[in-house]
């Protein structure tokens, strides 16, 4: 990469770390659903001025939007409500990486090689470790659980990206935007059922300059900004090139959120959060090692 492109992807890197720190904050003044509801309305409404509608078939924009936007996201701020700290968060979900390889095997037939079998393991014993530590009061088991839930949903979403893609239909950030009109239906949905109507109207009209710029940052900084610099990389490098910079993502959350949140990780934890950007690293690179150590010998 250039130094300028390198930069880009630093601030891909810094917006998506910083994201779970500012959902945190958005959490305080809005319930799950509704910070769900009105960060992919703001996408949808803003977005739509600027990308065209995708050439992809109602059905797989539908199955993109319930899996990857609603499916993610519902969980993933259910369970920071429910005691997932905003760190362990943004390292957890990277496990969608793994569940993709998973479901890559069962569902597209894809072959897996040894070691993504040994990364699966390592990365697997890692989130047993931070699942079981238990001198860490502020995460508890359900938020653990659910954010786990919201990376097999991402895993999901991956694997119909790539479906399309092998369809020949639109797989970019038209296809980002344009499916964020979908979520906001079943968020609000929810958000009637689960929280009620009197705490939707108290969230909608108690909407202040903090709750607005959550929404800013996650709509259009986190999201319209982050995957449209994601796409201009992806376009001018290999994918084994642009794909490692996600491996910064969990490092400037967990950074991010002992600075703001004040949130403490324990020992045991700190020895899973290595174990799992081992295996992540191992899945990414490993065959780049393995090709250099065969050409070695």
């Amino acid at each position: 990469m250039t130094p300028k492109h390198m930069l880009l992807g630093l601030a891909i890197i810094f917006a998506w770390g910083f994201n779970f720190v500012v959902i945190r904050w958005g959490l305080d003044d809005l319930t799950p659903m509704m910070l769900g509801g009105m960060r992919f309305l703001v996408i949808a409404v803003i977005g739509s001025v600027f990308f065209a509608r995708p050439n992809t078939p109602f059905k797989w924009i539908l199955t993109y939007a319930l899996s990857l936007n609603f499916g993610q996201f519902a969980f993933l701020f259910t369970g920071m409500v429910f005691g997932m700290p905003a760190g362990l968060a943004s390292l957890v979900l990277q496990s969608q990486a793994l569940f993709t390889l998973i479901f890559a095997v069962f569902l597209l037939k894809e072959v897996v090689r040894p070691y993504q079998i040994l990364a699966i393991a390592i990365a697997a014993s890692g989130l047993s470790v931070i699942g079981i530590a238990g001198d860490n009061a502020s995460m508890t088991v359900l938020g653990f659980a659910l954010t786990l839930a919201a990376a097999s949903s991402w895993a999901l979403g991956n694997i119909t990206t790539k479906a399309m893609i092998q369809k020949g239909y639109d797989a970019n950030i038209n296809l980002i935007v344009w499916a964020c009109w979908i979520p906001p239906v079943p968020f609000f949905i929810c958000a009637y059922f689960v929280d009620g109507s009197d705490v939707i109207w108290s969230n909608l009209t108690n909407m202040g300059w903090k709750t607005f710029a959550t929404l800013a940052y996650l709509s259009i900084f986190a999201t319209l900004g982050g995957y449209g610099l994601w796409s201009f990389l992806m376009s001018r490098y290999p994918a084994g090139t642009v794909a490692p910079l996600t491996l910064g993502v969990p490092v400037v959350g967990l950074t991010s959120s002992a600075l703001l949140l004040n949130e403490q990780i324990s020992q045991t934890q700190w020895l899973g959060i290595l174990l799992v950007l081992l295996g992540l690293m191992l899945n990414t690179f490993g065959g780049r090692w393995l090709m250099r150590l065969t050409k070695a010998t």
